[in-house]
């Protein structure tokens, strides 16, 4: 009986593979590391840990902050229409935009990309949406890890999560403890649907074509606001933020309060935008579409109103913040009033 020789490969694991991709981020590390004349992740790409200077930093009494997440079933859609280069982009975002919410500047990503047989355009592509995702943020990738997991995931399957760390000073946390009585409740526009809600969106796409003006919209990537935070933060003209995610809009912002205090939110002030209609014409509630949408409103801010003005300055027209209503005393937690002009 002829003997069958094993192999690693041959059980569909393939380190070649993986050492020619480590290569691909390697170099385009460096380059990005040459371009921005800093050497605090030179030569960490492939070693055993990453390393991050933060000495030359400036900053008094230093505290880190860190954020793991992933894009959920968002990946499907990417699969299905066979576009990689933006997933990377919501990854770094959803991580980011959580950062951002401490005040915390982002200092460096790690990226965990776990697939059934590994791709290298398709891996690339993805890779390609991290690094921007980190150019857009202000922050690194110095390191990560991508795991060829046959029989865990079927094929062409695949799965992202992201780690980010950044560094905020003691004094300047953006934290509820902040949030005063009479502070304004600002909305910063979304530039989509992000990365939360596709597992409804998907069940939706199976049973009603979407209007071909509205296609670009499924992929589009999440949007990123630390620029625009991090410059408010530093003005101090904020009290309190937070990233609207899974749990929409109001669940959010409860984090974002104190328990002493209540959430005045106008539901007609909110700008809905297209593709958020669309959704709501297929026999989705209200309710749900609060819960599992941003429904246009990616960030929201709590400040002073005498900080307005000079809080709108810094925006771009296209995501300019406007007033959505505003925190008074009472445990009461929520009251909502007028309804979505949908």
């Amino acid at each position: 009986m002829k003997k069958i020789e094993n192999s690693y490969k041959k059980s569909g694991v393939n380190i070649s593979l993986a050492n020619k991709l480590v290569k691909h981020i390697s170099r385009i590390s460096e380059k990005d590391v040459k371009k921005a004349r800093d050497a605090r992740n030179k030569d960490v790409i492939g070693g055993f840990g990453s390393l991050f200077d933060i000495s030359n930093l400036n900053i008094k009494d230093p505290v880190i902050v860190s954020c793991t997440d992933g894009v959920g079933t968002k990946i499907e859609l990417a699969n299905k229409y066979k576009k990689f280069d933006t997933i990377g982009i919501d990854l770094v975002a959803m991580c980011i935009n959580d950062l951002i919410v401490q005040g915390a500047k982002p200092l460096f990503f790690l990226d965990y990309i776990a697939v059934d047989k590994l791709n290298l355009i398709k891996t690339k592509n993805i890779l390609k949406g991290i690094f921007k995702g980190c150019k857009i943020s202000g922050c690194k990738l110095i390191g990560g890890e991508t795991a060829e997991m046959p029989g865990v995931y079927s094929k062409d399957k695949f799965d992202l999560a992201g780690f980010s760390v950044g560094i905020v000073s003691k004094k300047r946390i953006l934290d509820k403890k902040n949030v005063k009585n009479k502070n304004i409740v600002l909305a910063i526009p979304s530039n989509g649907i992000h990365s939360n809600g596709y597992s409804l969106v998907r069940s939706i796409l199976k049973r009603h074509k979407i209007p071909k003006n509205l296609k670009k919209e499924i992929l589009k990537p999440t949007k990123i606001y630390s620029k625009e935070i991090l410059a408010l933060a530093n003005k101090n003209l904020i009290n309190a933020a937070a990233h609207i995610t899974g749990g929409g809009l109001i669940e959010n912002l409860l984090r974002s309060i104190p328990n002493e205090f209540t959430l005045n939110i106008d539901l007609s002030k909110i700008k809905i935008l297209k593709i958020f209609s669309w959704l709501k014409t297929k026999n989705i509630s209200d309710k749900e579409m609060m819960r599992t949408f941003n429904c246009g409103v990616g960030f929201c801010i709590i400040v002073h109103k005498k900080n307005i003005v000079k809080i709108k300055k810094l925006f771009p027209k296209k995501f300019t913040p406007y007033e959505i209503g505003y925190i008074s005393k009472g445990k009461n937690r929520i009251n909502l009033f007028e309804n979505f002009k949908w």
